[in-house]
């Protein structure tokens, strides 16, 4: 089973890959599942130095229940290389700048790391443009200098320097078991760092590993008590990004927050346990439908 099969596991409709002019930025989205529904999208959004692919292996569950949507940010994937520093508000106008151009009113948010980070301030932000949230360890309440810095090196190494080692030394970082990291994963990111332009990409993108700017930018306690979606945190047994704890606060900041812990997985647990990660979020999305 590749990554790509996994996509071809979606059966309702073919999934297609495409561009989507936002402003600046051509982006690149995946869609899949049915787009006539009476249900809310669903997009989903990677973290720091990712790509779509990081949710492959859950579309074609939550695609026989939605339409489905992932992206490449603004300097990230295969989206137009970032030219100067991006902070969090430049996330959130690029999403709503890709909504409008998908035609989508309101939407389910569901984001990972940066994702999540986004994905809080765009419904502190856009409350009326969100339906509910799935926050899968999500950035965006913490500076820990160590887990910064150490962001910060595989990820501009790999960038500069873009081999199957580096590149395979920043996935194992996500992951609480190395074998997790697939050839085809590594292959798939590989080739996206080594596009033309993109190491410079990545020194933009990692402006938020700066704890001045990092600082600026995080979730203030406002903001979250500001979100009134229905929002599931998600975080697991080996976060390297912080522990449960952090996780387990956010859910009881947020008006209408609950908490999920996943055994077994490290920053990706929709990649390493994604039964169990898609079997939270249709619990979490579904109880509405």
């Amino acid at each position: 089973m590749t990554l790509w099969t996994d996509l071809a596991l979606t059966t309702l409709t073919a999934f297609r890959v495409h561009t989507v002019r936002v402003g600046p930025w051509a982006t690149r989205v995946l869609e899949a599942g049915p787009e006539a529904t009476s249900r809310q999208p669903l997009v989903l959004m990677h973290g720091t130095g990712g790509h779509l692919e990081a949710y492959a292996r859950n579309v074609p569950a939550l695609a026989e229940h939605f339409r489905v949507i992932a992206y490449d940010f603004p300097g990230h994937g295969r989206t137009t290389p970032a030219t100067r520093d991006l902070e969090i508000a430049d996330y959130v106008e690029h999403l709503l700048g890709l909504l409008d151009a998908l035609g989508i009113e309101r939407a389910h948010l569901g984001g990972e790391s940066l994702g999540g980070w986004v994905a809080v301030k765009f419904a502190a932000a856009h409350p009326d443009r969100v339906d509910r949230l799935v926050l899968n360890t999500p950035g965006g309440t913490m500076a820990t200098p160590e887990v910064m810095e150490r962001i910060r090196t595989l990820s501009q190494q790999a960038a500069d320097d873009p081999t199957p080692e580096r590149i395979r030394a920043r996935l194992n970082w996500l992951m609480a078991d190395p074998a997790a990291v697939t050839d085809e994963l590594v292959e798939v990111r590989r080739a996206i760092y080594a596009q033309p332009g993109f190491a410079t990409s990545m020194r933009h993108l990692l402006c938020l590993q700066d704890p001045e700017v990092r600082r600026r930018n995080l979730i203030t306690p406002q903001e979250l008590a500001s979100v009134t979606a229905p929002a599931v945190v998600i975080w697991t047994s080996d976060d390297p990004s912080g522990p449960a704890a952090a996780g387990i606060d956010m859910a009881e900041r947020l008006p209408h927050g609950t908490f999920a812990l996943i055994d077994g997985a490290g920053h990706w647990p929709q990649w390493e346990q994604r039964a169990a990660f898609d079997r939270i979020v249709l619990d979490h999305l579904l109880v509405a439908a």
